[in-house]
């Protein structure tokens, strides 16, 4: 009755400051203040570039955050199992071959499990996964393959797998057709050609669906236009949110399920370069959610289903759950630029961070300090299916 009427009174941001209802580990405290002060000159944000040309503002990244708050310390990836900086171009294309209609056929292997991972620094979520990570693998393939998913649930509870797409009835993956929900030590072959091209995704569709998906339970679902499109440096990014307590409000937010990894970590780009981010929201329990990029604008093609873009030069985007769309940007200073959902309540409990743009001089070393390697610089650059010139389907 006390932390009911407790949170009557509280929002969410002061109600996690306090530590009640919430499944806090070890660390105890989520968010603290911004304590160091940015030598940034007036009106400008630290890792900004300078307009006259005078090269970046200092850095002060990991102090900076909307609203004087940032979740603090760090997360144990190994432990969790995922990197979410990794996730980003951890693309499934699954195993290749060829059916006798001359069909390229792709067949993946995803499983259902229950497993505790880390969402902020000390703090477990109980998720249900598949194949043990949040968000599930990204799974790629070119317009027209036929997809075959070996789908096995090894979880305690009944779950399906549901691509949005175009597809029959009975691989649908919803409760009364074809299998229906696949139940705990059970599996089921879902097959169908993948169609339309497009930034799509899939989740599980058992009931209560409101918390099978807001468990974890889904993942990107990327369609390659058969005649590819131009060479970008490319990103999956699932928004995602996470209520700890169960009562139906979330207390984390995030990009690829860690609050502020790439406010701590920021994402590495060059100067100058194309960059594709394939955005999807999947957070329940809020209508909406939404990305604004500074400094900078964008275009954004809605669901990712057409090779021009429905919205030319803009700098915020909104999403409702499972809406997604690609975004197209480039920098043109090297600097560090903040990128955020638009609610700062959001961006406050962990939807922010920051892009890097750097220069080919200073590339190696914005890889070192990202902590990624020449791996992900490369799977960055080529994770389409169709290579961009010679209009082939290489992988």
């Amino acid at each position: 009755m006390f932390h009911h009427t407790v949170r009557q009174f509280l929002a969410r941001r002061d109600f996690l400051r306090l530590g009640l209802g919430s499944t806090l580990g070890a660390a105890g405290v989520l968010l603290q203040p911004a304590s160091a002060p940015s030598s940034a000159p007036a009106g400008t944000m630290p890792g900004m570039s300078l307009p006259n040309g005078s090269g970046p503002a200092p850095d002060t990244v990991p102090a900076h955050s909307h609203g004087q708050s940032m979740l603090v310390g760090a997360v144990d990836h190994a432990a969790n199992g995922f990197d979410p900086m990794r996730v980003l171009v951890d693309w499934d294309y699954g195993e290749v071959s060829t059916l006798p209609s001359g069909q390229r056929l792709r067949e993946y292997e995803i499983f259902a499990g229950d497993k505790e991972i880390e969402i902020a620094p000390g703090i477990r979520f109980p998720a249900w996964t598949y194949n043990a990570r949040v968000p599930g693998p990204t799974v790629r393939c070119t317009e027209g393959d036929r997809i075959r998913i070996h789908f096995y649930n090894g979880s305690s509870h009944p779950h399906t797998l549901h691509f949005h797409g175009i597809h029959p009835a009975d691989m649908d993956g919803v409760p009364g057709a074809g299998p229906g929900e696949i139940q705990p030590g059970q599996e089921f072959i879902y097959e169908f050609d993948a169609y339309p091209f497009g930034c799509h995704l899939y989740h599980c569709h058992a009931a209560p669906l409101k918390r099978h998906i807001h468990k974890g339970l889904y993942g990107a679902f990327i369609v390659d236009p058969a005649q590819g499109r131009p060479p970008a440096r490319e990103f999956m990014m699932m928004m995602n949110a996470f209520d700890t307590n169960f009562d139906n409000k979330n207390e984390i937010y995030a990009v690829n399920t860690v609050g502020h990894e790439f406010a701590r970590r920021p994402i590495p780009i060059k100067v100058g370069e194309r960059v594709r981010l394939y955005l999807i929201n999947i957070i329940e329990f809020d209508l909406i959610n939404s990305l604004h990029l500074h400094a900078e604008f964008f275009d954004y093609y809605d669901h990712g289903t057409t090779l021009e873009p429905t919205h030319h030069t803009v700098d915020t985007i909104i999403q409702c759950q499972a809406q997604r769309g690609l975004v197209e940007f480039s920098y043109r200073w090297p600097g560090q630029y903040m990128f955020h959902a638009h609610q700062s309540e959001f961006a406050e409990l962990g939807w922010m961070g920051f892009f890097r743009a750097l220069s080919d001089a200073d590339w190696a070393n914005g890889l070192a300090e990202a902590v990624v390697d020449a791996e992900w610089d490369h799977r960055g650059l080529t994770g389409s299916t169709v290579d961009p010139i010679s209009k082939e389907v290489v992988r």
